[in-house]
């Protein structure tokens, strides 16, 4: 996908790290350029559910009641492992900031977008990408909403 257009990265490579902080010292950026990316279930009625591919600064944390209320929810919790991997198509702990699926909806906090580039592993434990935050937004194409804490 990235290699496809004119699009500005760099892969980097390193020793297998999930920690974003950890991650970040590797990848040797401010933790708050990383993308934190985590699948979270809000629960929008006795028996209905959406699946959020919530993006937050590496130095953040997701605000979880916020991404209840912006999706009417009666509560927001981290997916189950099976899920969130089965849904980003990764192990948990390199998920990159991108739905490939129609079950998950991308939402990204404005905060990560203030930088000129941000960082993220892709797909794998060892393989990050370092992207300028104008081409992320023209490939992902995310929603834009304050849900870091």
């Amino acid at each position: 996908m990235l290699s496809s257009g004119s699009i500005s990265y760099r892969i980097i490579r390193h020793a297998p790290e999930g920690s974003t902080e950890a991650a970040s010292r590797l990848r040797r950026h401010p933790l708050e350029q990383a993308a934190k990316s985590i699948v979270v279930r809000v629960a929008t009625g006795k028996r209905s559910r959406r699946y959020v591919l919530a993006v937050v600064p590496g130095d953040r944390r997701v605000d979880l009641g916020a991404l209840a209320d912006r999706y009417g929810g009666r509560r927001a919790s981290f997916a189950d492992r099976a899920v969130a991997e089965r849904l980003a198509g990764s192990v948990s702990g390199s998920i990159a900031p991108f739905a490939f699926s129609s079950e998950l909806d991308l939402l990204v906090d404005r905060g990560l977008l203030v930088h000129d580039e941000i960082y993220f592993n892709a797909g794998r434990l060892d393989l990050s990408v370092a992207l300028s935050v104008s081409d992320y937004l023209n490939l992902a194409e995310p929603a834009i909403a304050p849900i870091a804490a």
